[in-house]
């Protein structure tokens, strides 16, 4: 059973077996279009929620770094002052967290909204109530009792109704204010919609949910940034369509620590101030404001300056240089993320060899993009689960490059004479990822000298990157992950489970068509390797950690020997704060956040 904080698993076994359920059957605590439309860290598509908000990104900023001043007591209320400025790289205009994959929304969003449990700060994924005081999983029913006396940004006081609107108009095709197939992210089928059977919102302070079948991560999937708890009367306030819901982004509405003020798309800035009514800790600042410095070296330097507090997804050179600068500090913490280059089966007939993918493993001098171009923040991936989570399978290792392999694995497959295909990135870093230019210029090198020609596609901006691979028009694509709830299932299932009828796999195939019925376009590969389905299908609905842990133990060393991906790498989590923050008054978190209700500012 699942249950309060007092009777969870410990902190440091949780850090060795992340994401896991108790060892019983249940677990609590007391007091991360159609099923793909994405714009994505948390995550973003295939972004994940960026565990401590986000993915970093592209910006339409113009890059001059202009700066934003404190302004004492001009928000907010109580005694809290100043202004807390965020410095990022991209700048999303909708902030509906149902509508994304995108921790640069999750950034902004896990300030407005509250989820019924959260994530403890700095824990790696301990839960700990929110809105939910008490909450406990038993079989395939799951019990919360709600906090009382919590009021949303527009002053309706929130109760079970609002959460039951929030699941309806997430999943169900028939609710009145149903979001609608094209505008809901992939996040609700696999957060909510494919487990829960019903929600009994009966008692205004108490939920029964009953779900379709056992699924262990459940209680942490009410932690994700996309099972934000929406106002209900703001719902049905934007209409009776999925075309007027959209708006819904423009003008959020939560119970968070901070409220929605502008969203000034023009110069690329968010202004958040303070809830004076909050219900947990903090805010400490009247102020939080988000803006945009697309080029890396000015963002770097607007923290040193004190232009800005806080930012991320740099480069390597530019923490280096926020860490030696004397007037700020590079904070680090294991990162709960996987980097990653997909083969895209769907569209190319020899990425469906599974000798070529193990040829272009072997060509890939992953060794050298972690050590040196990512300069040491960054670790050789080796499968899909990063280390300190639940089923990371130790006795596997990094693919070593090895060109000689990799040819006469070419030739065995009938490609010795090579082949030509497209080399999807982004521009921007991300935290998996922070030199996506170089690491392709890399990979094209590598793959040039066993005779494969790679053309480079080069997105400036990071939203259409996702619309792109989201359509599956990739021959292959660099993603990556951030947890949103550091359990093996949101890696193994999420990214790599192809979510389709196992009847819908033809026999003899381990790959299906992106208009497969059903089909998770999170699954940028159209991999759909029957084994290892069956296998992260079992491990959802088992309780047992030992039980789950060697099933994703298995399913890891399946996913390292089919190589539907060129495992790249498992980053750090890196912040830059200017010494104008009070010391461990900012705390960075792998999982959930950022959370910036505790921050002080001098």
């Amino acid at each position: 059973m699942i249950m309060s904080p007092e009777r969870s698993i410990d902190r440091r076994k949780f850090l060795t077996l992340a994401g896991s359920t108790a060892a019983t059957v249940t677990v609590a605590g007391c007091g991360g279009g159609g099923d793909g439309a994405q714009t994505t860290e948390p995550g973003d598509g295939a972004d994940g929620g960026d565990g401590d908000g986000g993915d970093g990104g592209d910006g339409t900023d113009d890059g001059d770094g202009d700066t934003e001043q404190t302004e004492p007591d001009d928000g907010g209320g109580g005694d809290v002052s100043g202004t807390l400025v965020y410095a990022r790289g991209d700048h999303p205009e909708n902030y509906d967290p149902q509508q994304t994959t995108s921790g640069e929304v999750a950034k902004v969003t896990n300030q407005v909204f509250d989820t019924l449990i959260q994530f403890a700060p700095g824990s790696g994924g301990q839960l700990e109530d929110a809105l939910a005081t008490d909450y406990s999983l038993d079989g395939t029913t799951a019990t919360l009792e709600l906090r009382e006396g919590v009021t949303f940004h527009n002053g309706e006081e929130f109760t079970a109704s609002d959460f039951k609107a929030t699941y309806q108009r997430f999943t169900q095709s028939d609710y009145d204010y149903y979001l609608g197939d094209e505008n809901r992210s992939g996040y609700g089928p696999f957060t909510l919609g494919n487990w829960i059977e019903s929600v009994d919102d009966s008692e205004d302070y108490s939920l029964t949910i009953e779900l379709q079948q056992q699924y262990a991560p459940f209680l942490r999937n009410l932690a994700m940034f996309a099972a934000a708890v929406l106002s209900k009367a703001q719902i049905e306030e934007m209409g009776a369509s999925g075309d007027d819901q959209v708006s819904l982004g423009t003008q959020p509405v939560g119970t968070g620590p901070f409220a929605f003020d502008q969203l000034d798309n023009p110069n690329s800035r968010i202004r958040l101030t303070a809830n004076e009514e909050f219900w947990g800790d903090g805010p400490n600042v009247a102020n939080v404001v988000f803006k945009t410095i697309q080029e890396n070296s000015t963002r770097v330097q607007d923290v040193i300056n004190g232009d800005s507090h806080v930012t991320d997804n740099l480069d390597s050179d530019g923490f280096q240089r926020a860490d030696s600068s004397g007037s700020a500090t590079l904070l680090r913490k294991n990162g709960i993320n996987v980097g990653y280059m997909a083969f895209n089966m769907a569209r190319r007939e020899e990425f469906r060899d599974r000798r070529v993918r193990r040829a272009v493993s072997h060509a890939v001098n992953t060794e050298a993009i972690v050590d040196q171009i990512y300069q040491g923040f960054a670790t050789q991936a080796d499968q899909p689960l990063p280390p300190d989570v639940l089923g990371h399978n130790d006795d596997l290792e990094p693919y070593p490059q090895d060109k000689d392999q990799a040819q006469s694995l070419l030739e065995e497959a009938g490609y010795g004479d090579g082949f030509e295909f497209e080399l999807a990135t982004f521009s921007n870093p991300r935290g998996y990822n922070p030199s996506p230019i170089q690491t392709a210029n890399q990979v094209k090198s590598d793959l040039e000298d066993i005779g494969l020609s790679v053309n480079i596609n080069q997105f400036s901006t990071f939203s259409p990157y996702l619309d792109y691979t989201d359509q599956g028009r990739h021959d292959a694509c660099f993603l990556g992950w951030y947890t949103d709830n550091a359990d093996p299932d949101n890696f193994l299932y999420v990214l790599l489970d192809p979510k389709v009828s196992m009847d819908a796999v033809p026999d003899g195939q381990d790959w299906v068509s992106f208009d497969t019925e059903g089909y998770s376009t999170l699954n940028v590969s159209a991999w759909a390797n029957t084994d290892y389905m069956e296998i992260v299908r079992e491990a959802q609905q088992t309780y047992d950690e030992g039980e789950r842990e060697s099933m994703y133990v298995e399913a890891n060393r399946i996913a390292h020997d089919e190589a539907p991906w060129v495992f790249v790498d498992y980053a750090e989590t890196l912040r830059a704060i200017n010494e104008a923050v009070v010391e461990d008054s900012y705390t960075v978190s792998s999982v959930g956040g950022p959370y910036l209700n505790t921050v002080e500012i001098q």
